[in-house]
């Protein structure tokens, strides 16, 4: 009896030594020089690949061999990642997050154009370890929304030993509120719409006039040179389009608002960064001015008129943003569950690639960023992201994440973080 029990736990313990078995061999000299190998390699951009190998070299993928010789082995110098029986996907893009630091509303002004997440940011927190256990390796942080211009965010790495080399880019994109969380800011009474829309409004034109300002004076159109206003600085690069606005908006109303002043009158790079409740019934409005939309964290509404649910994300699609996301706005939903974000659009109606090139390629492009990441090709950076399976079957897992090139999470050198 005593033999008998311990031949079943002998047993036990080498189906979980299997399960977890290492992906690779620690190897120093060969620490940021990567082949992986075997799997289905999911480029997002160029299709998935059978059994192919992904080269990692300098934080970049190198290369991708599609159909490897027999009895291929890695170059020298490269350290071998066995990923047979598994899914290799691009790392995701999370664009409302507010999980990388703290204190990110200031109530004093309804404005504050001159705040920057970039000051907040607490690298290699719980939350942002957590989120790379859902496969998320690249975030916007942004402001909150307890006023109607929060300030800028800050585009970052969800990994790294510190923040310069977490940093993608700043300011990452400007954070406006047009409604919602803002109205309750003035007590009982509240914040009337049309009263925010006029601060909005009032900021925005001050930053466009300081911004065409120093256009003349670098352009030698005026001896006068401005003064320089810390304030009003980085509507410079709002302006000229360097970096998106994103919006908190959702709804019909308020989404109409966003397109006629933000888009139509200032001029500006838009990202609708909710989109929630009956706002999709604009989305032939939004595709025609070619706006990315980000959808949630709420992913159905109830449609009384049709006595069932409807899945907002394939909504938008169907109206014509064929390449709506998804967001979390982390931590009201965990950053580590946008996969499950995607995964409820899906069960709602959407296509799996668009829900996949959503929080992926689509997401980056939103903040253009689609050179650098978003897919799986070559020069882009190594955020890699190896799964157990689909990534969309909630019953799979992340069992490693690569950032730039180097190895953050990790299951089986460590407990299983989600």
């Amino acid at each position: 009896m005593q033999m008998n029990r311990s031949w079943k736990v002998s047993i036990l313990l080498l189906a979980v030594s299997f399960l977890a078995r290492p992906l690779y061999c620690e190897d120093g000299a060969a620490a940021q020089r990567w082949a992986i190998r075997g799997g289905k390699i999911v480029t997002v951009t160029k299709g998935a690949i059978e059994g192919g190998v992904l080269l990692v070299s300098g934080g970049r993928i190198e290369k991708i061999i599609a159909a490897p010789a027999s009895g291929w082995k890695p170059p020298e110098g490269y350290q071998l990642i066995d990923a047979s029986g598994r899914w290799i996907v691009p790392g995701f893009v999370e664009l409302h997050s507010h999980i990388a630091g703290g204190d990110l509303n200031d109530m004093v002004y309804s404005v504050n154009p001159g705040f920057r997440t970039l000051d907040n940011i607490m690298p290699r927190n719980a939350l942002l370890k957590r989120a790379q256990a859902g496969g998320v390796t690249t975030a916007l942080f942004i402001p909150g929304s307890g006023t109607n211009m929060g300030g800028f965010g800050t585009l970052i790495k969800t990994a790294g030993k510190d923040l310069s080399e977490m940093l993608i880019r700043f300011p990452g994109a400007l954070k406006i509120a047009q409604g919602g969380n803002p109205e309750r800011r003035g007590g009982d009474l509240g914040y009337s719409r049309i009263g925010m829309n006029w601060l909005i409004r009032n900021a925005l034109k001050e930053g466009q006039l300081y911004t065409e300002a120093w256009d003349a004076w670098e352009a030698d159109k005026t001896k006068k040179k401005p003064v320089k206003n810390p304030r009003l600085e980085m509507f410079r690069g709002l302006f000229h389009k360097e970096y998106p606005v994103v919006v908190h908006t959702q709804g019909y109303h308020l989404i109409l608002s966003t397109l006629r002043l933000l888009h139509d009158e200032m001029g500006l790079w838009v990202v609708i960064d909710h989109g929630t409740f009956d706002g999709f019934e604009l989305a032939p409005e939004v595709a025609k001015r070619g706006i990315q939309v980000m959808n949630g964290p709420r992913q159905f509404r109830w449609d009384n008129r049709r006595g069932g649910f409807r899945g907002l994300a394939y909504e938008w699609s169907r109206g014509g943003i064929k390449t709506v996301g998804v967001n979390t706005d982390a931590p009201v939903v965990p950053a580590e569950e946008l996969i499950h974000q995607a995964a409820m659009a899906v069960r709602l109606g959407l296509k799996e690639d668009v829900a996949l090139a959503g929080i992926t390629i689509h997401a980056a492009r939103a903040l253009g960023m689609e050179k650098r990441i978003g897919s799986l090709e070559a020069g882009k950076d190594a955020d890699i992201v190896i799964w157990t399976g689909d990534p969309l079957d909630p019953r799979q897992s992340v069992v490693l994440t690569m950032v730039n090139g180097k190895i953050a999470y990790d299951t089986s050198k460590e407990p299983q973080r989600f």
